[in-house]
C-alpha cells in the first residue's frame, strides 16, 4: 500500500495506544465542520468567514476601502467574536490541561451549546438572516469556532489544525519527494484538506437548494456526536490523553 494510502487510512482509523489516540478523526469532523459553518456564513450572512479570520482580516481591508459586497462591521464583529471565543476556549483547556480527553470534552460541550443556539436563530428569524439576526449569527458561530480552534491549538495533532490550511497545502507539495523533501506526512495533509472541501460542498449545497438552515443543523450533529465520544474519552487514563511536553 502507499505511504499516503497508509498514513490516511492512520489517521481515520488510528492506533488507541498512539501519541495522539483518536484525536485525529475528531480532528478531522472539526475541519468539516468549518466548512460547513463559512460556506453558511459567506453565502448567507454577508461575504464574512466565522471560522477563517485570515479571509476576515482582508474583508476588514475590503470594507474599509469601500469595495462593494463587503461589510467592515460585519468583518469586525466576526473577528471579535472569535477572538472571545478563542479567550473562553483558551480558559476551558488551560483548567483541564492534565487531560487532553477533558480539554476536547470541555470545548466542544461549549461549541455545541453555542451553534445550536445560532441553529435555533436560523429557525425562529426566518430567511433573509439581516440586521440584529445576521449579527448575531456571526457573533455565535464566530464564538464557537473560536473555542474550537482554542481547543485545536492545544491539543496539537499535527497538520489537523481544522482551519488552516495554507499551510497544509504548502507542507503537501513543499515536503513531497517531488521536491526532494521526505515525502512524509501526506496522507493526513490531504485529509484535512478533504474535509473542510467536503463540508464546504455539503454547505453551499445545502444553502443554493434551498435548505439554509441544514448547514447548522449537520454541524450541530457533528458536535452531539463529537462531544459523545469526548464524554467517553475524558474517562481515559491511556497515554495520549497526557498533556504533550513543550520546550
Amino acid at each position: 500500500m502507499p505511504v499516503v494510502l497508509r498514513e490516511a487510512w492512520a489517521t481515520l482509523v488510528p492506533d488507541m495506544t498512539a501519541r495522539h489516540g483518536p484525536l485525529p478523526p475528531l480532528m478531522l469532523a472539526m475541519t468539516v465542520i468549518t466548512g460547513l459553518v463559512d460556506a453558511f456564513s459567506y453565502l448567507l450572512l454577508g461575504r464574512v468567514f466565522v471560522a477563517n479570520m485570515t479571509g476576515n482580516v482582508v474583508f476588514c481591508g475590503f470594507g474599509a476601502a469601500g469595495a462593494p459586497g463587503f461589510s467592515l462591521l460585519a468583518s469586525a464583529v466576526a473577528l471579535g467574536a472569535f477572538a472571545a471565543g478563542a479567550l473562553a476556549g483558551g480558559i476551558v483547556v488551560h483548567r483541564a490541561r492534565a487531560h487532553r480527553g477533558r480539554q476536547l470534552q470541555h470545548a466542544l460541550l461549549v461549541e455545541t451549546a453555542v451553534v445550536a443556539a445560532a441553529m435555533v436563530v436560523t429557525l425562529t428569524s426566518g430567511e433573509p438572516y439581516t440586521g440584529a439576526a445576521r449579527f448575531t449569527l456571526i457573533a455565535l458561530l464566530g464564538l464557537g469556532l473560536g473555542v474550537q480552534n482554542a481547543a485545536s491549538r492545544a491539543l496539537a495533532v499535527p497538520d489537523l489544525t481544522t482551519t488552516v490550511l495554507t499551510l497544509t497545502i504548502t507542507g503537501v507539495v513543499a515536503d513531497s519527494r517531488l521536491a526532494k523533501g521526505p515525502g512524509r506526512r501526506a496522507g493526513p495533509r490531504i485529509l484535512s484538506v478533504v474535509a473542510m472541501l467536503a463540508g464546504a460542498l455539503a454547505g453551499a449545497a445545502a444553502v443554493l437548494n434551498g435548505h439554509p438552515t441544514l448547514p447548522l443543523l449537520i454541524t450541530v450533529v457533528f458536535l452531539v456526536l463529537a462531544s459523545a465520544a469526548a464524554i467517553r474519552f475524558a474517562r481515559s487514563d491511556a497515554p495520549w490523553t497526557r498533556p504533550l511536553v513543550t520546550a
